[in-house]
């Protein structure tokens, strides 16, 4: 079997929004240079990522216009960053609704993807119950896409990645510098390309605008890109597209 291997580029927000105690902005940080940055140079690479979380001020409008016309995906990233964990069953019930629906006013659709990275024991359940969602990433639990049973039907996992993962600059025990960034993002490719020679693999990059655009960070992302596209048979996709492929290639086999 040729090799193959899936890139999923995951880009977290990163503006500060203050919200009153009903969800409703009072002030919006001024929105850093870096978001416009990296959507011109993944636009320059014909690359097209998945943005998880929007700010919903007006700061932002340009932001999502630039992402759409780059066809980048919007997935949902909750409402608030809160914990979860701190609310009710009820609460949390509510806070999913209102996020998708202040998502759908914002970019004109509901979201098809979803990470809380701030999960109750309920969350993916209060999602599944939700419904109308492509895939959830609150999951670590794998290398590839999964199934799992819903309350009326299945649901697609997409696990998300803390390893190679952007945050790992600004944490214990992570990155000094963008050449350990880029080591670590090559070493896990060139092993899943490797093992895609028997079966494929997908790798999931997590990055946020406000770590990763710093220039001497963005130069490891840039230089595993550049070692990357050097290679056949690679898709750097969204996540909904690989939704999309799972679930035509591979549909819930249960019962």
């Amino acid at each position: 079997m040729d090799h193959y291997a899936g890139i999923d580029v995951s880009l977290e927000q990163s503006s500060v929004c203050v919200v009153d105690g009903s969800g409703n902005i009072v002030r919006e940080a001024k929105v850093a240079s870096e978001p416009a940055a990296l959507i011109e140079w993944f636009r320059s690479l014909g690359l097209r990522v998945v943005r998880i979380g929007l700010e919903a001020g007006p700061l932002s409008q340009w932001l999502f216009a630039a992402m759409k016309e780059a066809g980048w995906e919007i997935a949902s990233h909750s409402l608030k960053w809160v914990e979860h964990k701190d609310m009710s069953e009820a609460e949390e019930r509510v806070e999913i609704a209102d996020a998708i629906r202040l998502h759908a006013e914002v970019t004109g659709q509901r979201p098809l993807g979803w990470y809380t990275g701030r999960t109750s024991i309920n969350t993916i359940r209060l999602l599944m119950e939700a419904g109308g969602f492509l895939y959830l990433c609150d999951s670590y639990a794998d290398d590839l896409p999964y199934w799992i049973k819903g309350p009326t039907e299945p649901q697609l996992i997409i696990p998300y990645t803390l390893d190679a993962n952007d945050m790992r600059f600004v944490n214990a025990q992570g990155f000094g510098g963008g050449d350990q960034f880029f080591a670590y993002l090559k070493d896990s490719f060139d092993v899943l390309y490797a093992e895609g020679a028997t079966s494929p693999k997908m790798m999931s990059v997590g990055l946020h605008d406000r770590l990763i655009g710093r220039p001497g960070r963005a130069a490891g992302l840039m230089r595993f890109l550049d070692h990357v596209l050097k290679h056949d048979r690679v898709w750097i996709c969204t996540g909904r597209d690989i939704a999309e492929h799972w679930i035509k290639v591979h549909p819930f086999a249960g019962r």
